[in-house]
């Protein structure tokens, strides 16, 4: 008997950031992944991301398990744009003094 040989493609795109989105949605590859490896099971991940299909998410936490170590690349690549994102707007999006300027921004309109 021959075993017929079963390709899918994996469920993402890559948006013109370089930023992984599974499905067709915004929810990102890291977001899958890092709820993945919390503990989330991929029924908890579709249930929280409701954009996303629950087969897309078996596929992707299938793929990231069998290329962890390509995407390693990736993830520590989006994990330092994430940082200097953060870096770079630090006291814009600190808790600190929120209202205050929140109420300055409201008052100079």
């Amino acid at each position: 008997m021959l075993a017929a040989a079963v390709t899918n493609s994996i469920p993402w795109t890559k948006d013109a950031h370089g930023v992984y989105r599974v499905g067709k949605t915004r929810v990102t590859l890291e977001s899958v992944v890092r709820a993945f490896n919390r503990g989330a099971t991929a029924e908890e991940i579709a249930q929280r991301y409701t954009s996303l299909q629950l087969p897309d998410v078996y596929q992707v936490i299938g793929y990231y398990l069998r290329h962890s170590a390509e995407l390693g690349s990736y993830f520590e690549h989006r994990e330092r744009a994430q940082e200097g994102l953060l870096a770079a707007h630090r006291t814009e999006w600190s808790p600190r003094g929120l209202r205050e300027r929140l109420m300055a921004r409201r008052a100079s309109k």
